[in-house]
């Protein structure tokens, strides 16, 4: 995961809009996504919430990341550590963990979990690299690392790291070697 170049907010708002143009075919303007596009406004009210946990006004961010999920249907925990470029598709059911560290340019589909497998206090949330892309309803759970560039299939329950490049498919997860051919539209 890369150093994050410090942005304007009308820099980053520019970035977040044509990063979801990009991701989804179904974008028709820049407005459109502005105006629309749910998992784009949680993105937006995670980083207020983020800011304000950074700040350790940590009741505050709680309840803005509440007020955020009521609007969106998506929860993102205010301690979590969210790379660039940064897109949920169709954002309804995501749940991002306190301890969840995501890298740039990863794409969530709808109903995706990154959670955690225990209740003590300590990193118990995924850690996602670079360019990962989570499909529709899957579950990473624990603290493992899933490496830069790989795809997590659809449905697929991951308990174990997985190094960069991998797909992961099934119930528990397998890790395979994602072939440079295999396109995303199969997760």
């Amino acid at each position: 995961m890369s150093k994050r170049p410090s942005l304007s907010k009308r820099s980053r708002l520019r970035e977040d809009i044509a990063t979801a143009r990009h991701r989804d075919p179904a974008a028709r303007s820049g407005a459109e996504v502005f105006l629309t596009y749910s998992g784009l406004h949680a993105v937006w009210g995670y980083r207020l919430a983020h800011r304000l946990w950074s700040w350790r006004r940590r009741l505050l961010a709680r309840i803005v990341s509440q007020f955020v999920r009521f609007l969106t249907g998506v929860e993102i925990h205010p301690g979590a550590v969210i790379g660039r470029r940064f897109f949920i598709d169709h954002g309804m059911g995501v749940v991002i963990g306190e301890t969840a560290v995501i890298g740039d340019d990863v794409m969530l589909y709808h109903g995706v979990t990154l959670g955690g497998t225990s209740s003590n206090p300590e990193k118990r949330h995924p850690t996602l690299g670079d360019g990962v892309v989570v499909g529709t309803g899957a579950s990473v759970l624990g603290p493992v690392v899933i490496g830069a560039g790989s795809v997590i299939g659809a449905h697929a329950v991951v308990l174990t790291d997985a190094p960069d490049g991998s797909l992961l498919t099934g119930v528990p997860a397998k890790v395979r070697s994602r072939t440079p051919h295999t396109p995303d539209f199969y997760i």
